[in-house]
């Protein structure tokens, strides 16, 4: 098995933009961070992942701005891969399947920003393209989201998604579950 670490969107609009601050679960941040540590220090690949809105009068993800960059934290930290997408799935427009696969990877883990959006998005392509999918429930987080469809806790669309995730295309672990499998690979 060759896994690689996929880090998406830790950027400032998460933290810092007013209109995406995430919330739950509430040490997502930290998870992450320790995912990557974790990953780097078993020599599994980490790919870190950054959205960039193509749309005109872009609120958010406007490339260049400090919201588009990657957190302050997550900046200081080298990944082996970098990938700028346009779309939901880091796989859609980029050449993350290509990158993957020539280096032998088999087994992708997912963590980072919306659980909900680029985060299941990401982790539906890499099931699809027969990848063994791992999606850490702690270390990808949401927000409460309000609409003309309705309205749902930050907790409430986490989970729903996470039991989504497990029903056909994630293996779904908290980070604790995950670190003793580094080791066996």
């Amino acid at each position: 098995m060759k896994r690689a670490l996929i880090v998406v969107d830790v950027q400032n609009e998460y933290f810092e933009g007013g209109a995406l601050p995430i919330t739950y679960p509430p040490q997502s941040f930290e998870k992450i961070k320790t995912a990557i540590k974790e990953a780097q220090e078993e020599g599994v690949l980490t790919v870190f992942v950054q959205h960039t809105s193509l749309k005109e009068n872009a609120g958010a993800f406007v490339r260049g701005s400090h919201l588009w960059e990657f957190h302050d934290e997550i900046k200081k930290i080298k990944p082996d891969l970098y990938i700028e997408k346009n779309h939901a799935s880091s796989f859609a427009g980029t050449d993350l399947n290509y990158r993957l696969r020539s280096m032998g990877v088999d087994t992708v883990t997912i963590v980072g920003y919306m659980t909900q959006n680029c985060c299941d998005a990401t982790a539906r392509d890499a099931s699809q393209l027969g990848y063994n999918v791992e999606f850490l429930s702690d270390a990808n987080g949401t927000l409460a989201f309000s609409n003309s469809a309705g309205e749902v806790s930050a907790e409430e669309l986490h989970r729903s998604f996470l039991v989504a995730q497990a029903f056909g295309f994630s293996r779904v672990l908290t980070l604790d579950e995950w670190i003793p499998l580094l080791k066996k690979d």
